[in-house]
């Protein structure tokens, strides 16, 4: 079914609107119900095969997010916001894919045997491809991370990306497996004095071929 005219013009807005927010209101708190909410929406992304491949550590207890600012190199968002979420892309999707579809069987949209086929497919196309698993990985949390923060200024919220920290002791500090890699920070809370206006964008003209 087509937006309606309205809800179309809103949903181009908040693309437009949205802010990489450099300073949060350390003072503004956001709850579990909303958090969980805000990462529903995070799963609403697409990932290849329907792996649905990745996984959120949504950080907000002061110690927590002063370690994690720790190891995101003094990054003051991570502290700053009212929760920051550790991103997590997932190695090894393919290996829980029946599992994944199997509501799409239980409704009848498929059968055993197309069930059983799509996981087939999926298994070949991923099992034994490290490089394969890691782009996948990433592109799934990439595209979950940016449906995030787009709930995010939805419900009135702004949020920053952050891909700087140490990748090997943010595992270690927070129990991400050898089979997951932690693909970026999302810092999300209200904004705070002293941000800068939205940077400008490159003209369309120029990134642009049509063939």
């Amino acid at each position: 079914m087509p937006l309606q005219l309205d809800t179309c013009a809103q949903a181009l807005e908040l693309i437009r609107a949205r802010v990489s927010t450099g300073h949060f209101d350390p003072a503004f708190a956001i709850d579990d119900n909303q958090v969980t909410e805000l990462i529903g929406y995070a799963c609403e992304a697409p990932s290849s095969y329907n792996l649905q491949n990745w996984r959120f550590i949504a950080v907000k207890s002061a110690a927590r997010k002063e370690k994690l600012r720790c190891l995101s190199y003094g990054q003051h968002q991570v502290t700053q916001a009212a929760v920051t979420v550790i991103v997590i892309g997932a190695l090894n999707g393919h290996e829980r894919i029946r599992a994944n579809m199997k509501p799409m069987l239980d409704a009848g949209y498929l059968d055993q045997e197309g069930l059983e086929a799509w996981a087939s497919d999926t298994e070949r196309g991923m099992r034994g491809k490290p490089a394969k698993q890691r782009d996948e990985a990433i592109r799934s949390a990439s595209l979950a991370a940016m449906t995030l923060m787009t709930a995010a200024q939805a419900m009135g919220l702004a949020s920053a990306p952050m891909g700087g920290f140490d990748a090997e002791a943010v595992c270690a500090e927070f129990g991400i497996s050898a089979t997951e890699l932690p693909v970026m920070l999302v810092a999300i809370g209200r904004p705070g004095q002293g941000n800068w206006p939205r940077k400008t964008r490159r003209p369309v003209e120029e990134i642009l071929s049509i063939v």
